[in-house]
């Protein structure tokens, strides 16, 4: 399984006046189109998603269904989970992949730090070792999904994929 892993883009900043309760922050204008570049530039490497899997809060979502407009993934197969919300246990979240062991493709949206931990844990390790930007995608492969053993294949900036996309 190639598992993408995206942070969020580029939300409202919690201190703003008019920054709604942090489940519906909101990415900004900048924020979504820095996204859809990065999605470009995924799209630009020929990338197939056969899954994508979304943190419920607002950023997430959006982030999700800017990807989706790109690689052709229709917006109503993307599927909400609470694994991915911050806080959430890694373990949880690979034992829920396995039940997908048929998808080859499988796109995760959500938040620092718990991505990180994703990372980690798909790895071997018991600390983050990895520091997703804003709209930051890492790819790991995994060999096996529960309990995870995977490899980074590449670790990507949004600056790196949006010039990917041009």
């Amino acid at each position: 399984m190639q598992l993408y892993i995206v942070r969020h883009g580029i939300a409202i900043d919690r201190e703003a006046p008019k920054c709604p309760a942090d489940p519906e922050r909101f990415l900004t204008e900048e924020g979504k189109e820095k996204t859809r570049q990065v999605a470009q530039g995924l799209a630009a490497l020929g990338v197939v998603p056969d899954l994508f899997l979304s943190s419920p809060y607002k950023r997430a979502t959006e982030t999700a269904e800017i990807f989706a407009e790109e690689l052709e993934y229709s917006k109503q197969k993307i599927r909400r989970t609470d694994l991915l919300l911050p806080g959430g246990e890694a373990t949880m979240l690979f034992r829920e992949l396995a039940k997908d062991k048929d998808s080859a493709s499988v796109f995760l949206f959500g938040h620092a730090p718990q991505l990180d931990d994703v990372i980690a844990t798909a790895l071997g390790f018991k600390h983050q070792i990895t520091s997703l930007k804003k709209a930051g995608v890492a790819l790991v492969e995994l060999k096996r999904v529960s309990p995870p053993s995977g490899e980074l294949v590449w670790l990507a900036t949004p600056k790196l994929l949006r010039k990917a996309g041009k």
